[in-house]
């Protein structure tokens, strides 16, 4: 029997199969409610596995709408949003539910254990964010509300989608692509009418090599403008998802949106995010400024724009650190990459990993089954080139959920890891940069958070019922190792030679990790004050743009331009989870920091808090309060000193 549910999609009946699984869930719910005395076994359980029922359905439309993306999966995406919504008004405003819940905790909470005491605490708090106390006119308010934002999100997503994908700069000049990577060159080279011309785009792996490389700057203005001033018509929804928002806000009896997004968060309150973001943009100011003095001492004679920062950036680093990117692309060919994961995680963590032979949605996709003490696990689904109709960026989406069903079975986790890496050919591999490296490691953290868990529970399996501000502390805490010479030598590997990176390519690499981090630290703070305080209170229309001009006089030493509209491609907050949340990056990064630094003075292989991790943070998912599984995993309260070091800036 395959423990692992099909990665099944029939666009045609989807949408009936929805609604189906709907009207099944509407009697099954019907029935817990009639059950005279409502216990967690008889009424919890069942009703928290529906979830996983759900998941399981509409997991592989969501992700084939993000990797496959066709007017026909946009179109059945788009219907699913509002019965799903609808569904979910039922279940988050259902008093009846919502009092059961309540009178089991008041009955049974003594006796539980902590999975199912947080289960009750989390899913009891989510009914109050949900209005399930409200008077039926507020709660039908709040359901058109969530409807609403649904479509808008979905669309915001959509329309930066179609403006990636409708944008390409044709070069036929060489001198224009002089010192453009071979490799970014043969992806973007094509022959028409005899002459021979390079295409770049607003795809991440193009775009990214135009900006560092290119030495035509008018060009590089071209591409920076055509991506910061995507989807216009996003403006318009940003304002009305900023009415919405504050609306549901107070209906809920907050004061604003970021009251009300940081009431199920780590953080304790609105000022003490601000305090701690203002904190460390006054921390990272003055090594910030010395940054951009060598970058404009590098561009002598340049006015130096935006559109300059990485090209100049380039130049400047191969200055200061002799170091040079693109001479590392070869010794990170991706399915070396990935071997070279797998044995530093079953090194690390006991792990391992077999490739399992399926059928996909693309035959770049694979699929590996992953092992702990040789019992299967979990299974991981891999999806790591750039193509058009894919998303850009990267990320996890958990499919199923590590738990134990009313009949007492187990079920196993599985997950997608989504990167938008160089494309491989029949002639040519994919080779990563190391930021490529670390983002595969960051998404992996996610992943491995998500599928070691052994929590019974599925609301709080995996990645489920983890704080918001707490949920990037395993990705950032993984991804560090892609600087470790240990973990290095294990897939660092010269894709035609077989050469190990040497140790002054190494040493190199490390001494560069920090480069600039002081102005990219100042980017991050500007997200995350920017997100928090337009949720503060409701802004629109131009007061949007004065907000982040206000912010960017802190923030940003080089002014972006004018038509400069990033808040319209933001979408973090604006179609992501992150809204008035963005700041959980720098949150999670104190824990990450902390914890790494333990371990790799421990040795990393073998280390004892490396072990500590893994049956803690991992296994535990969202069982308990990040904070508390952090403090049983070093014995100690986290330090937060550690997070400056860990990006080489001078407290």
């Amino acid at each position: 029997m395959n423990p692992f549910a099909d990665f099944t999609l029939n666009l045609e009946t989807f949408i009936t199969d929805l609604e189906a699984l709907i009207k099944n869930n509407h009697k099954t719910i019907e029935a817990l409610l009639a059950i005279a005395d409502k216990t967690y076994a008889n009424f919890i359980r069942p009703f928290d596995f529906m979830e996983e029922e759900m998941e399981l359905l509409f997991t592989p439309l969501s992700h084939i709408n993000a990797v496959k993306n066709t007017e026909e999966t946009q179109k059945i995406y788009a219907d699913a949003l509002p019965i799903l919504t609808d569904y979910s008004n039922f279940i988050g405003q259902n008093l009846a539910i919502y009092d059961a819940f309540k009178q089991i905790k008041t009955n049974e909470y003594d006796t539980l254990n902590i999975e199912q005491q947080r289960i009750l605490d989390l899913n009891i708090l989510s009914f109050e964010l949900s209005g399930a106390h409200l008077d039926e006119a507020s709660k039908e308010r709040l359901s058109e509300i969530n409807l609403r934002k649904s479509t808008l999100t979905n669309d915001f997503s959509q329309n930066v989608l179609d403006a990636t994908n409708a944008y390409e700069k044709i070069i036929t000049d060489e001198a224009d692509i002089a010192g453009v990577p071979v490799g970014d060159l043969e992806d973007a080279r094509f022959e028409e009418e005899g002459i021979t011309k390079y295409r770049f785009t607003l795809q991440m792996p193009s775009y990214i090599a135009y900006m560092t490389y290119g030495p035509n700057r008018e060009i590089r203005e071209e591409l920076y403008k055509a991506y910061t001033t995507r989807s216009p018509q996003n403006a318009q929804i940003i304002d009305e998802l900023m009415k919405l928002r504050q609306e549901m806000a107070q209906l809920l009896g907050y004061e604003s949106y970021t009251e009300y997004s940081l009431a199920s968060k780590m953080a304790p309150s609105t000022q003490s995010v601000l305090n701690f973001l203002n904190e460390l943009v006054e921390t990272s100011q003055s090594q910030a400024k010395q940054e951009i003095s060598q970058l404009r001492e590098i561009a002598k004679g340049i006015d130096l724009q935006s559109y300059d920062t990485a090209f100049y950036g380039e130049i400047l680093k191969k200055a200061q650190y002799d170091i040079d990117e693109e001479e590392y692309r070869p010794y990170f060919e991706q399915n070396s990459v990935i071997k070279g994961m797998f044995e530093f995680l079953n090194q690390m963590f006991g792990i391992r990993f077999e490739h399992v032979d399926a059928v996909l949605w693309d035959e770049k996709a694979s699929a590996y089954d992953v092992y702990d003490d040789n019992i299967l696990r979990a299974r991981i689904y891999f999806d790591l080139e750039a193509r058009k109709g894919k998303r850009g960026g990267a990320w996890m989406h958990n499919f199923q959920s590590h738990c134990e069903d009313t009949a007492g079975c187990t079920h196993l986790s599985s997950a997608f890891v989504v990167c938008n890496f160089p494309p491989s050919s029949d002639t040519s591999p994919s080779l990563l940069r190391h930021d490529d490296v670390v983002t595969l490691f960051h998404e992996m953290g996610h992943t491995l958070h998500h599928i070691l868990s052994r929590v019974r529970e599925h609301g709080v399996s995996g990645v489920n019922g983890v704080e918001w501000d707490a949920v990037e502390f395993p990705s950032q805490f993984l991804e560090n190792f892609a600087y470790e010479p240990k973990v290095l030598k294990l897939f660092a590997k010269h894709h035609e030679t077989h050469e190990v990176l040497s140790d002054d390519m190494i040493a190199k690499l490390i001494r560069a990790k920090n480069f600039q981090s002081a102005l990219f630290m100042l980017r991050q703070l500007e997200f995350s004050l920017f997100d928090l305080t337009l949720h503060s209170k409701l802004y629109q229309g131009e007061e949007i743009q004065t907000l982040l001009n206000t912010i960017r006089e802190k923030t940003a030493l080089i002014k972006p331009p004018a038509y400069n509209k990033f808040q319209n491609g933001f979408s973090h907050i604006f179609s992501g989870g992150y809204s008035a949340g963005y700041y959980s990056y720098k949150w999670a990064e104190v824990l990450s920091a902390d914890a790494y630094y333990a371990i790799v003075d421990e040795g990393i292989f073998g280390s004892q808090l490396a072990q500590n991790y893994k049956e803690i943070v991992l296994a535990k998912g969202g069982s308990q309060s990040m904070q508390e599984l952090f403090t049983q995993m070093m014995g100690r309260e986290c330090e937060t000193k550690h997070l400056l070091r860990l990006n080489g800036i001078n407290g």
